[in-house]
Parts: C-alpha cells; sequence; structure tokens
C-alpha cells in the first residue's frame, strides 16, 4: 500500500514538474521572438541626424538622377550663354571700341580679348572632356586607408565615391553639373583655369562696355525728364481747358479724367 502510494505522489510531481517545464519553455520562446522583433528596428547608434538623412535618401536619390541627366542640357546652357555674350560683344562693344579708342589700345583690345577668349574654350573643352581620375583596379601595393563601402575596393587618400558617376573619383572636389563631369586630380587645374579666365573676360567686357553702359543710362533718364516735361505742359493744359464746374470734386474728377487721356496719347504717339 506504501508503495502505490509512493508511485502515485512521484507521478503527481513529474507531471507538476513538467507543466512548470513546458510553460519555461514558452515563456522562453516569447522573450525570444520580442528580443528578435526588437533587434530588427533597434540602433543604439541612431539619433535624430540619423533619422532625417534617411528620411531625406529619396531627395538625395532624385537629385543625383536629375544631374546625370540633365548634365548634357547644362554644358548646352554654358555654351549658349557665353556664345551670346561673345556676339553681344562683336556686335556692339567692339565697334564703339573701334570708334573711341586709338590705334595702340584697339591692338591691345583685340589682342587681349581674343586671347582671353581662346583661353575660356580650351580650358572648358579640357574640363569637360579630360577623366578626372579613378583609383587603379588591379591588385597592386600602393598604400591605401579604406574600403569604399559602395565599390567594395581599396580608396586611396582623399578619394570619394561619386553617387553621380557612381564610381570613386581622385582627390575629389565636386561634381560639377556645367561639366557634366567630375572634378578631380586630373582635371582640376583645367577647372580652375576656366573659372579665372571666365572671371577675367567678364571684368574685361564691363571696363570695356562702361561708356557705353553711361550713354544708355544717361539717354534713359533724359527721356524720363522729357516725358514729365510733357506730363507737365498736359496739366497746365488742362487748367485752361476744364469747364466751369458746380463743385470742386467734379472739376478734380475732371482734371484726373483729362491727365489720363492726354498720358494714353502721348505713349500712343511716342510708340506709333
Amino acid at each position: 500500500m506504501r508503495n502505490v502510494r509512493r508511485l502515485f505522489l512521484r507521478c503527481l510531481r513529474l507531471g507538476h514538474r513538467r507543466k512548470f517545464t513546458y510553460l519555461n519553455l514558452v515563456t522562453d520562446y516569447l522573450r525570444y521572438g520580442r528580443l528578435c522583433l526588437v533587434s530588427l528596428t533597434h540602433n543604439s547608434f541612431t539619433n535624430s541626424d540619423v533619422v532625417i538623412e534617411s528620411l531625406f535618401e529619396p531627395v538625395y536619390w532624385l537629385v543625383d538622377h536629375v544631374t546625370r541627366w540633365f548634365g548634357i542640357v547644362f554644358v548646352a546652357l554654358v555654351i549658349l550663354l557665353t556664345s551670346s555674350i561673345v556676339l553681344i560683344v562683336y556686335i556692339c562693344v567692339l565697334p564703339l571700341i573701334l570708334q573711341t579708342y586709338s590705334t595702340g589700345w584697339i591692338c591691345w583690345h583685340l589682342t587681349y580679348g581674343h586671347w582671353n577668349l581662346i583661353l575660356i574654350v580650351f580650358h572648358y573643352y579640357k574640363a569637360i572632356t579630360t577623366p578626372p581620375g579613378y583609383p587603379p583596379q588591379a591588385q597592386k601595393n600602393t598604400p591605401s586607408v579604406s574600403v569604399c563601402r559602395k565599390c567594395i575596393a581599396p580608396k586611396p587618400a582623399r578619394t570619394h565615391h561619386c553617387s553621380i558617376c557612381n564610381r570613386c573619383i581622385l582627390k575629389m572636389d565636386h561634381h560639377c553639373p556645367w561639366l557634366n563631369n567630375c572634378v578631380g586630380h586630373y582635371n582640376h587645374r583645367y577647372f580652375f583655369s576656366f573659372c579665372l579666365f571666365m572671371t577675367l573676360g567678364c571684368i574685361y567686357c564691363s571696363i570695356s562696355s562702361r561708356v557705353m553702359f553711361r550713354e544708355a543710362y544717361a539717354a534713359i533718364e533724359k527721356m524720363k525728364h522729357h516725358e514729365a516735361e510733357r506730363l507737365q505742359l498736359a496739366g497746365n493744359e488742362v487748367g485752361y481747358q476744364l469747364p466751369m464746374c458746380a463743385s470742386p470734386t467734379n472739376a478734380a474728377s475732371h482734371c484726373v479724367t483729362y491727365l489720363h487721356e492726354s498720358s494714353l496719347v502721348l505713349i500712343l504717339r511716342r510708340y506709333l
């Protein structure tokens, strides 16, 4: 009888232990699933800057692709604007130089102007067509400080990955949309020379055409002065031609109407 009791108690204890074992196992699985879920969304290095940068990733992608496709349009705009400035100089400024300056100054203007134009065209062409320089693809004993995470290749010092060109650039300065090319190790001098000579050309055109600008400004001021005199004469005529009115309000309204009609007539006479 005692043996039966002992066996019965032992079975109860085993069942109780197995019940708590299954419960602990389910609890462990639930904790492990929660930990996996949290690990997918939690990062100890995440802060507000990382969140903002992640939100702006579509904007960066759009800018990179738009700049890549519109590079040719920007190059065409540079050529068009530079050609228009050269055309204006040949049509407006050059005849003024030939009429007002002496022979020595004319020779200097012709020589410097064409020399500056040739240097602008040459350096812009070289900046567009010269590759900026890329890291060597072959495995050589070249010193490198890091590995590009996008190219998965050794990256020498001062080398950066261009997201528009989609490759690493040696001594990258920036990607210039007006060149449709990166400014790097091999074309940096051409880019700097182009900016320098373009600035010198703008200063030269401004100084050479200062007389023409002054004459145009004086002509505009003279035209405004004549227009004011005409309106004043029209107002004086209104003072003599206004009919006698019962009230000063009606006289003022007649005066304003006549002034508007006179100014419109003067404008139509000027342009027709």
